[in-house]
C-alpha cells in the first residue's frame, strides 16, 4: 500500500531565503567554477580553500545553530579523517620516527638528527588537511539548513550536474578554451574536472539522480518524468562520448541502482495509467535510447566504446607499477608515508623500467592510495566508513520509498559509485566530488531520524 504521507504531499513551497542556502548556492558555483582539480598545485585549490574559510566564517556568524544530532556518524567520521593528517605532521625526536618503518632514507641523507613528523613529505600532507576544509564547509551547511530548505538541494545538484554535462557537451563540439583554475588536458572532454573520468563519475551520478528526483514527488509521471527521462538521455549520450572507459561501469551501476531506488513507486504510479500506453511509452524510450546510441558509433562518436578495445599507455603504465606499489605499502606499514605523499615517495622507489614521460601522480586506485600514504589508521577509518555505510543502506532499502527514503536511497546508490570509481581512479580528492560525498553522506544518515509529518518533497 501506498504511503499516505508521501502520495498526498504538497508542492514544494517558493525556495526559502536563508543564509544557509544561499552560501550553499554560492559554494556550489564556486566549486562548479574552480573545484575540479585534485593536483595541489592547481590555482583552483587555493581559490575553493579560502572560499571555503569565508564560507565557514560567514555561516557562524549568519547561520543558525547547527544541529548535529542526526548526522553525527559523518560529523565524527569528518574529524577522525581530519584528525590523521593533524596527527602525522606532529614532529617526533629522531629515536622515534627513525625507528618507523621505510624511513632509512631520511637516515641516509643526514636527517638523523632532526624532530621529523611521521610523513615522508610534510607539505603534501598539509596539503591534504587543508583540502578537507570543502567537506567541513559543506557538512556545516547542512548542519543548518532546515527540512524545508533541504528540499531544494538534490534539484540544486541535478542543476549542477547538467550545467557541467552541457559545458562538456561545447568541448565536445569542438570549441576549445582552458580553465586556468584546473590542469586540464586539451582535447579531453572534461567539462569542469581536470580529468575526464571524474567527469564521467559526475554523469554516472547525475543519471542516478535524475529518476529519484523525479519519481520521488507524487506528480512525477506529469512533469518530472519527462524532465527526467531528457536529462537522462543526454547524460547517456555524454557518456559515450567522454571517452571513460570506467564512465561506461559507473552509468550502467548507477541505472540498475536507479530502477531499484523507483522500481516499486514506478509501478505504483503506472498502474493510473493503461498498461499498454506504459508499455509503448518504456519501448518508444528505450527505441530512442538505442537509436541515439547506433547514430553516435557509426558517426564514430562513441569514443568510450572505441577505448574498450585499445589499451591505453597510462593503463599500461599502471598494471607494471602496482607490484611496486604493493611493496611500498608493506615498506611502509603500519604508520603509512603520509597522507598526500604519493607522488614524492613514488619517485624514491620507481624501479628504471618504468621512467618515461609519463608518470603516475597517483596509485589510481584510492584503496592502495589510503593503505599507503595512511596505513593501519587510514584502512580502519576506511573500514568504519564503509561498514556504516553498509548497515545505513541495509536499513533504508529496507524501508517503503518516500520522500525520505528516497535521499537516503540516493545518497546510498552515489556513495557506491564513489567507492567503485575509486577502484581505479582518485575522484574523491577533487573539491567537487568531496562535497557531493559529503551530501551523500548526510541524506544517509538523516534517514533514521527525520520525522514523517514533515517530509518536504524532493
Amino acid at each position: 500500500m501506498a504511503n499516505p504521507t508521501f502520495m498526498h504531499s504538497r508542492r514544494p513551497s517558493p525556495i526559502p531565503i536563508s543564509a544557509p542556502l544561499l552560501l550553499m548556492a554560492t559554494f556550489l558555483t564556486l566549486l562548479w567554477i574552480a573545484g575540479g582539480a585534485s593536483r595541489e598545485d592547481a590555482l583552483g585549490q587555493v581559490v575553493v580553500r579560502v572560499g571555503a574559510c569565508l564560507i565557514i566564517a560567514a555561516a557562524a556568524v549568519l547561520g543558525p545553530k547547527p544541529v548535529w544530532a542526526d548526522i553525527k556518524p559523518v560529523a565524527v567520521l569528518l574529524l577522525a579523517a581530519t584528525a590523521l593528517p593533524i596527527f602525522q605532521l606532529i614532529p617526533l625526536p629522531p629515536e622515534i620516527w627513525q625507528a618507523l618503518p621505510g624511513r632509512d632514507i631520511l637516515i641516509m641523507a643526514g636527517e638523523d638528527h632532526l624532530w621529523r613528523p611521521i610523513t615522508m613529505a610534510p607539505g603534501a600532507t598539509r596539503n591534504a588537511l587543508f583540502s578537507l576544509l570543502v567537506p567541513l564547509a559543506t557538512l556545516l551547511l547542512l548542519a543548518q539548513t532546515t527540512q524545508k530548505e533541504r528540499a531544494w538541494l538534490a534539484p540544486s545538484l541535478l542543476a549542477v550536474i547538467t550545467s557541467a554535462v552541457f559545458l562538456g557537451l561545447l568541448q565536445f563540439s569542438g570549441i576549445r578554451f582552458n580553465n586556468p583554475l584546473i590542469n586540464d588536458v586539451a582535447g579531453n572532454v572534461g567539462s569542469i574536472f581536470a580529468n575526464r573520468n571524474h567527469f564521467a563519475l559526475l554523469v554516472a551520478i547525475g543519471c542516478l539522480l535524475a529518476p529519484v528526483w523525479a519519481l520521488s514527488h507524487r506528480e512525477g509521471l506529469q512533469w518530472r518524468a519527462p524532465i527526467a527521462a531528457g536529462l537522462m538521455l543526454l547524460f547517456i549520450m555524454t557518456i559515450l562520448a567522454v571517452g571513460s572507459r570506467s564512465g561506461l561501469l559507473l552509468t550502467a551501476l548507477a541505472l540498475v541502482v536507479a530502477m531499484a531506488a523507483i522500481g516499486k513507486p514506478l509501478q505504483r504510479r503506472a498502474k493510473r495509467i493503461p498498461r499498454w500506453v506504459f508499455v509503448a511509452l518504456v519501448g518508444i524510450g528505450l527505441i530512442v535510447v538505442a537509436g541515439f546510441i547506433w547514430a553516435s558509433f557509426v558517426a564514430g562518436r562513441v569514443e568510450a566504446i572505441d577505448r574498450l578495445f585499445a589499451t591505453a599507455i597510462d593503463e599500461d603504465l599502471r598494471n607494471r607499477a602496482r607490484p611496486t606499489i604493493m611493496a611500498m605499502i608493506g615498506a611502509y606499514f603500519p604508520v603509512g608515508a603520509g597522507l598526500g605523499g604519493f607522488d614524492t615517495v613514488f619517485r624514491v622507489h620507481e624501479p628504471d623500467a618504468l621512467l618515461a614521460i609519463q608518470y603516475l601522480n597517483q596509485a589510481h586506485n584510492d584503496f592502495l592510495g589510503i593503505a599507503l600514504d595512511a596505513g593501519l589508521p587510514g584502512l580502519l577509518i576506511l573500514a568504519v566508513a564503509i561498514g556504516w555505510w553498509g548497515v545505513a543502506s541495509a536499513k533504508v532499502w529496507s524501508k517503503p520509498f518516500d520522500t525520505d527514503s528516497a535521499l537516503a536511497r540516493l545518497g546510498s546508490g552515489v556513495l557506491l559509485l564513489v567507492l567503485v570509481a575509486s577502484i581505479t581512479d582518485y575522484p574523491a580528492r577533487t573539491p567537487m566530488i568531496m562535497a557531493i560525498i559529503t551530501f551523500s553522506a548526510v541524506w544517509l544518515a538523516r534517514a533514521r531520524t527525520t520525522l514523517p509529518q514533515a517530509r518536504p518533497d524532493l
